[in-house]
């Protein structure tokens, strides 16, 4: 039987083609490869015969050794995906991921002037796959390699969720030693206008020019290749889905901007590297959390739902509203609402956070967001993203479940700004 990679022969209704059996995004089609490097589709109805005239076999280069450069410092990449550290296979048309610090070092040797780089394989997984058990696992592979001498640790991620890893592995990771830099790819390694490269090599360029010791992002400022931010683990958010420059940083400055290899420091209140003992302070994994967006025309199912969770968090609207003023004949849903707010706050912390995603909570302002306090939501003069609002909740009651409500409004790892930054919109 015929696989991806193997040599075939068709016979079709049409005569006949000789080439590379293709991966095919179209069901009841086969795709080969032609000598002259185009490919061909066929209606498999139309294929009478397919021979196999050589089978595919994967060549293996033997990776060179590496050889120790003296006084370059130490930083180990940890990889949870593939597309950041991929390359084409172009006999199989299919992406081939490479982790081992040969293999990385051949892909990216730009690092081999900038550390001694030791690189390893955790997880192989979209990042909408996470779970809280994924946050933990990372938290004890970075306590691994500190224990092992890193100077700083990278890790690559896919993109849809890497804010919220960033904000759990900040709760997590309490008194940091080191860096630890997230870096992701918008573009697929086999792109031209691919990104892997530059962000990661920005991110070991950052970690080893400097004394900064915080969990943070690293991914591009501008679409061009010779911008990047660091940006705050937990104030920032994903705002585009293909844009290079899709991070941006929430009601906050970046930490840094690289240029080259120029770095410009533009907060200098962060954690310096230390010799302090790395704590872990995990989440359950089994705690259920969830997001209710506030809209027009809700119903008290909506919230009544769920009822047997440990935590929700409201994106209010506004300042941090919901819809539970009865107006008029055609509210009357509305006081079934707040009684479903009311109820579920005795049970558990509900938590209002802001869906315009800039600004702040203020809930005190009008008398819908008095009543949400007077019902027992929390969360007021909070400026935390939605993303974060919902790893912080489920960090505080993993660790402190009987002081959430003094501390989910208190700024532990910079996820509450002191003062809102005007800078910090839409830079």
């Amino acid at each position: 039987m015929a696989k991806e990679g193997d040599l075939v022969k068709l016979k079709y209704d049409k005569g006949t083609a000789e080439g590379v059996l293709m991966p095919s995004s179209k069901e009841g089609v086969v795709v080969i490869k032609l000598d002259n490097g185009y490919n061909i589709g066929i209606e498999k109805k139309k294929v009478e015969s397919m021979t196999v005239i050589q089978k595919y076999s994967a060549k293996e280069t033997p990776a060179k050794p590496i050889a120790q450069k003296k006084g370059l410092p130490k930083i180990s990449i940890l990889h949870t995906g593939g597309t950041i550290a991929s390359k084409v296979d172009y006999n199989t048309g299919g992406v081939i991921a490479r982790f081992t610090p040969e293999e990385i070092l051949a892909m990216f040797p730009e690092l081999r002037d900038i550390a001694n780089v030791e690189s390893r394989l955790i997880r192989n997984m979209w990042s909408d796959d996470m779970r809280f058990a994924h946050y933990n696992l990372m938290a004890k592979e970075v306590e691994k390699e500190i224990k092992n001498g890193a100077e700083g640790v990278i890790i690559t991620h896919g993109t849809d969720t890497l804010h919220y890893t960033s904000a759990a592995l900040a709760f997590i990771l309490q008194d940091l030693p080191i860096p630890v830099i997230l870096v992701g790819a918008q573009r697929s390694s086999d792109r031209g206008s691919s990104d892997a490269a530059t962000n990661l090599i920005a991110a070991a360029r950052f970690i080893t020019k400097t004394d900064f010791a915080e969990v943070a992002l690293c991914m591009h400022k501008t679409e061009s290749d010779d911008s990047f931010f660091i940006l705050p683990a937990t104030k920032t958010r994903k705002m585009h889905t293909s844009r290079r420059d899709t991070f941006r940083p929430i009601n906050q400055l970046p930490w840094a901007i690289i240029e080259g290899e120029k770095i410009i420091i533009i907060r200098k209140n962060y954690r310096k590297k230390s010799n302090s003992k790395l704590k872990i302070m995990p989440i359950k994994e089994n705690l259920k959390i969830a997001f209710l967006k506030m809209h027009p025309n809700m119903f008290a199912e909506e919230f009544e739902c769920y009822k047997n969770f440990d935590g929700l968090v409201l994106e209010g609207t506004g300042l941090g509203h919901a819809p539970i003023s009865e107006i008029d004949e055609f509210t009357k849903e509305h006081t079934k609402i707040r009684k479903a707010i009311s109820e579920l706050a005795k049970k558990m912390p509900v938590v209002v956070s802001p869906q315009t995603i800039y600004g702040r909570i203020q809930i005190n302002v009008y008398s819908p967001g008095r009543e949400l306090q007077e019902m027992g939501v929390l969360g007021n003069y909070s400026d935390m993203t939605p993303e974060t609002t919902f790893i912080k909740l489920a960090w505080l009651l993993s660790n402190y479940p009987k002081q959430v409500k003094e501390m989910i409004v208190k700024n532990i790892v910079g996820e509450i700004s002191e003062r809102t930054e005007p800078e910090g919109f839409l830079l």
